[in-house]
């Protein structure tokens, strides 16, 4: 066998396989703003754990996730317990059913924040709202990349945030946000489909005629975990 001559395939294959993932931080996020400029929606399933840093509880969520440019979200919640998030044209809308209550809120206020929603709604600016460094060895799963963030200008609810990247598409596979206080919300998105056809009527919510309903209520007085 010519190992010298296996040795060098070996070499040939790997260095074409390898650009993507050497690509510099800022070349890379700026690769993801291109792709989510150029995408007019996209939907995928999640799974979230969001962990208490004071009590170290870990709260697993799973559901899905649909949105259509320029802001309208459909986040659906189905365990713990159900949740359906309406980002609509002119409202936002948190609704619990078990509960039947149901939180509206101004499309601003959330858009704006610094939460999950920034960053799947192509809001967040990776190249200006952040310092941008590659993740630590070892971080990033087969065909993926990883990006840690600096927020230019923190909040408590972002002090520090990663996302890791499917660098055959260019788009968002995971998301971890840490807050001041410790507490981190971290985003595993599978399935994702670019560019589906979404009815406008998917981003549309009536409250039950039973729901209670809290309106233009603080969002910290029930904290979206989005």
């Amino acid at each position: 066998m010519n190992y010298r001559a296996v040795a060098l395939l070996l070499l040939f294959v790997l260095a074409r396989a390898v650009p993507a993932l050497a690509a510099e931080p800022a070349e890379l996020a700026g690769r993801i703003q291109k792709k989510y400029a150029a995408i007019g929606s996209f939907s995928a399933e999640f799974s979230q754990a969001i962990k208490n840093a004071a009590s170290g509880d870990v709260e697993q969520r799973s559901g899905s996730f649909v949105f259509k440019k320029p802001t309208l979200v459909r986040w659906e919640t189905v365990k713990p317990e159900k949740e359906l998030l309406i980002v609509g044209k002119d409202a936002v809308w948190d609704y619990f059913e078990e509960d039947k209550e149901a939180y509206r809120y101004s499309v601003e206020e959330i858009i704006n924040s610094k939460t999950m929603l920034r960053f799947l709604t192509g809001k967040a600016n990776l190249t200006e709202d952040f310092l941008v460094v590659a993740g630590k060895a070892g971080e990033a799963g087969p065909g993926q990349a990883v990006l840690q963030l600096a927020p230019r200008e923190p909040e408590p609810g972002l002090v520090m945030a990663k996302v890791w990247i499917d660098l055959s598409t260019d788009m968002i596979a995971r998301i971890f946000i840490q807050d001041f206080y410790a507490n981190t919300n971290d985003l595993t998105l599978t399935g994702v489909v670019a560019n589906p056809k979404l009815s406008d009527n998917l981003f549309v919510f009536t409250p039950p005629k039973d729901a209670k309903i809290h309106d233009n209520a603080p969002v910290k007085g029930r904290e979206l975990k989005q």
